[in-house]
C-alpha cells in the first residue's frame, strides 16, 4: 500500500493548526473572564464607603460601572522606547495644582482597523513610590461615550532593556474626578491626545441613571 506523504503532512498541519486555534480561543476566553471578574470587583469597591468616590446617595442606587465589550484586539504589544535620562515635568491637576512625574518613555502601537500608528508618552511618579507606569490619554470618544476629561492606563514597569510593552485598553479607567468633583486628578498632556477613537475600557459614568449594565 502506497503512503500518501502529502496527505499525511497536510493532516499533520491541520492537527497543529487546530491546536493553535484551540489554544488561542481558550486564552482569549480566560482573558475575558478575568477582565469581567476585575470589573465586578471594582463594582464591589464602589459600593463600600471607605473606597468609593460616590456619594452615599449614589451608592444607594449604584449597580454597575459601564464598559465597552471586552476585546482582545485592544490588548496591544506596543514598541517601547525608554528615555535614557527621563525629564522631570509637572502635570497639571484638575484643581489647578500640579504633580511631578518622570517622562519615562514612549509606546508606539497600531489600533485595530487603523493603518497609521499612534504614540503615547509613559510617565512615572517622580517620588519613586510607584511600580507601574502611568498613561493618561484622551481620544475621540471623550465627551460622548467616555468621560470628557480623558482616561488612564496603568502598565507594568518593564525591565531595563525591554523593547515591547503591553497596553491593554480594555483596562482603561476613569479618574475619580469623573465621579466626584472633590478629587484632584492629573490632566492628560497634549502629547497624549489621540486623534482616534478607543472603543475599549470604561465608559462615562451616568449622572442620572446608575442602573446601566455592561460587562
Amino acid at each position: 500500500m502506497k503512503v500518501n506523504f502529502k496527505l499525511l503532512i497536510g493532516l499533520g498541519l491541520l492537527v497543529v493548526f487546530g491546536y493553535v486555534l484551540k489554544d488561542l480561543f481558550l486564552n482569549d476566553n480566560q482573558y475575558i473572564l478575568r477582565l469581567r471578574q476585575e470589573r465586578q470587583e471594582k463594582n464591589d469597591t464602589f459600593r463600600r464607603p471607605a473606597d468609593s468616590p460616590l456619594s452615599s446617595a449614589e451608592r444607594e442606587h449604584f449597580d454597575s460601572l459601564r464598559y465597552f465589550r471586552p476585546s482582545p484586539d485592544y490588548r496591544l504589544d506596543a514598541k517601547l522606547e525608554q528615555f535614557g535620562k527621563p525629564d522631570t515635568i509637572v502635570l497639571p491637576m484638575s484643581d489647578g495644582k500640579t504633580e511631578k512625574y518622570l517622562r519615562w518613555g514612549k509606546a508606539s502601537f497600531t489600533l485595530p482597523g487603523q493603518q497609521a500608528g499612534q504614540q503615547l508618552v509613559l510617565f512615572l511618579k517622580a517620588d519613586g513610590r510607584d511600580s507601574t507606569l502611568f498613561v493618561p490619554f484622551t481620544d475621540q470618544t471623550n465627551g460622548r461615550e467616555t468621560y470628557g476629561g480623558g482616561r488612564y492606563l496603568d502598565a507594568a514597569l518593564p525591565e531595563k532593556n525591554a523593547t515591547e510593552l503591553t497596553l491593554d485598553f480594555n483596562r482603561a479607567y476613569n479618574p475619580f474626578c469623573a465621579y466626584n468633583d472633590s478629587y484632584s486628578c492629573p490632566v492628560p498632556p497634549a502629547e497624549n491626545r489621540l486623534p482616534v477613537a478607543i472603543a475599549a475600557g470604561e465608559k462615562s459614568f451616568p449622572e442620572a441613571d446608575h442602573t446601566g449594565h455592561s460587562h
